[in-house]
């Protein structure tokens, strides 16, 4: 397993799982409606990693995930969580985990003294399950 920075040949690929999620998970909590407003393409993709950072995990030379994180509105004192898409059929192998990981360990998430995670509420589960909290 190797997580990398984002390179704009992955675009495509991270548009692909992003729009998997949203038909093949997120389907359960949103309409098909809602979900097709918010598809991605390469450009939705290399728009967000031009203002984050971007990673992407790889598995036997295979895109199979990817998070990103950024300043929160370009507060320098909160960051925020965004793009965390793994294969659909890959959820649940410890990858996301890892994806988060690398994240916290970014000079972003570092220097934030506020952590933001906007999340579908298919994901909530997820980011409650590696610590995160909800915004009471």
């Amino acid at each position: 397993m190797l997580i990398r920075r984002f390179e704009n040949k992955d675009a495509q690929y991270i548009a692909e799982i992003i729009n998997r999620n949203f038909f093949e998970v997120n389907i359960k909590n949103y309409t098909k409606e809602e979900l097709n407003a918010r598809l991605f393409n390469e450009e939705k993709v290399r728009i967000i990693a031009g203002y984050s950072h971007m990673y992407v995990c790889c598995l036997d030379n295979e895109i199979v995930g990817c998070g990103a994180i950024s300043k929160n509105w370009g507060n320098i004192e909160e960051s925020i969580l965004l793009t965390i898409f793994i294969k659909p059929e890959l959820h649940r192998t410890g990858i996301g985990k890892l994806i988060i990981e690398t994240l916290e360990k970014d000079e972003l998430f570092l220097r934030a003294k506020r952590i933001e995670i906007p999340s579908s509420i298919t994901a909530c589960e997820f980011y409650f399950k590696m610590g995160y909290k909800y915004l009471t």
